[in-house]
């Protein structure tokens, strides 16, 4: 008798950040004092004007049916609208699928430009999803690593050094999740030029274009290195920027038979996403950015609080993100040492560990590609994030 699952399913690994953030609102919720900085979501309510409009749409007979796969069609003006913008990248409507989330439109630019034999360069550390999703396609992810001293942001030298004949893709993404890091305009240029002197397709992640802090500067590749052609896919959504991430609203953006294909393929998955949730976004991209810059302010100044305690922790040093809204402390110092009775050989204990003493949630680098360090959010009350890091630095220097 086989196996009850598919040999693709039984080889996929499960999201190390959700299971973080399950396990500590599972402890939270018997009652122990946990403070989780597992979940990347922001933890300000979405604008009410914003949710308002979904109020609204939810009266309307017309959002209660079906609608077309690709999005409504006001949906994708805005995402239009707001790509230039944002970014100076001009598009059709045509050009954009509407999709169940950020995670949805990485998955999708997958198996809509990736097969079997073909690999996919990604830049380490990096977010959970995309191997996963990479070998989901049938396709090779390949980690290509960067360098903690050069600020985690990948050079065309760590790329060229990872190429081979094989390589059909380029994930890139800045501000990166898990470290914040942001690459500088020259080297989103110089990227993008070796992209194409190599004609390597580019996924450019843009969740967390708008967050980035003191002169660090975001630019979207398409635009500045158009020798690009149109080999390019970007995605994006409203989670990260406008709170949103229950909403389940992203997009992917691509050339006429890219996007073709990628709308066939999710009319056989999926259908229309939620309307109601694509109204929302309608509002949110037409709207204004000041409630989306005075979440930025906040997450600039718990950024800087939580660089300077996580330096204080002997054995723990971090350095300053320019973007998104995580840490990605080296935790190297601590492993080996007699902590609370006990001794960590991996990041990954050391996590464990600090979560069974003093009830505080951190994902271990081990889930990024990078042992020997953590991802912790800053996307949590200000008081919470001092408290956790108070106990963190407590726990640290018990014997």
């Amino acid at each position: 008798m086989g196996a009850r699952v598919s040999d693709l399913l039984a080889g996929l690994a499960p999201s190390a950040t959700l299971a973080v953030d399950a396990k500590a609102k599972a402890l939270k919720a018997a009652g122990e004092p946990v403070i989780g900085y597992g979940a990347g979501e922001p933890d300000f309510p979405t604008p009410q004007h914003i949710v308002d409009a979904a109020i609204a749409a939810c009266s309307v007979p017309s959002n209660h049916k079906y609608s077309p796969t690709a999005g409504l069609q006001d949906l994708r003006e805005a995402i239009a609208f707001k790509t230039k913008r944002d970014t100076g990248l001009e598009i059709s409507p045509n050009q954009v699928l509407v999709t169940n989330g950020g995670k949805h439109a990485v998955a999708t630019t997958f198996m809509t430009l990736l097969d079997p034999g073909d690999e996919c360069l990604i830049p380490a550390p990096y977010w959970t999803t995309y191997p996963e999703a990479v070998y989901l396609a049938g396709a090779t992810p390949v980690p290509v690593m960067t360098s903690e001293a050069n600020g985690f942001r990948v050079t065309v030298e760590e790329l060229e050094k990872a190429r081979t004949p094989k390589t059909k893709m380029l994930v890139f993404v800045s501000p990166s999740n898990p470290t914040g890091a942001v690459s500088t305009p020259e080297d989103v240029i110089a990227i993008g030029r070796w992209a194409a002197e190599h004609n390597i397709w580019v996924m450019c992640d843009e969740i967390y274009e708008h967050l980035v802090y003191g002169d660090a500067k975001n630019v979207s590749m398409p635009v500045v290195a158009p020798e690009l052609g149109d080999r390019w896919v970007v995605v994006n959504g409203v989670a990260k920027t406008y709170a949103m991430t229950g909403w389940r609203i992203g997009w992917m953006i691509g050339t006429p038979d890219v996007m073709n294909a990628a709308i066939n393929y999710q009319s056989q998955t999926t259908s229309n996403i939620s309307n109601i949730s694509q109204r929302a976004a309608v509002a949110a991209l037409t709207g204004d950015l000041s409630a989306v810059f005075e979440m930025r302010t906040a997450f600039d100044r718990r950024r800087q609080n939580m660089v300077k305690m996580l330096n204080d922790i002997d054995g723990v040093s971090c350095a300053t993100p320019e973007g998104a809204f995580y840490c990605y402390p080296n935790v190297t110092g601590l492993l080996g040492r007699s902590i609370n009775g006990k001794v960590a050989n991996s990041s990954s204990e050391l996590a464990a560990h600090l979560l069974d003493d003093v009830k505080v949630a951190v994902v271990p680098g081990e889930a990024f590609g990078t042992p020997g360090f953590f991802r912790l959010s800053y996307a949590l009350g200000d008081d919470d994030l001092a408290e956790g890091l108070e106990r963190f630095k407590a726990w640290a220097t018990q014997g």
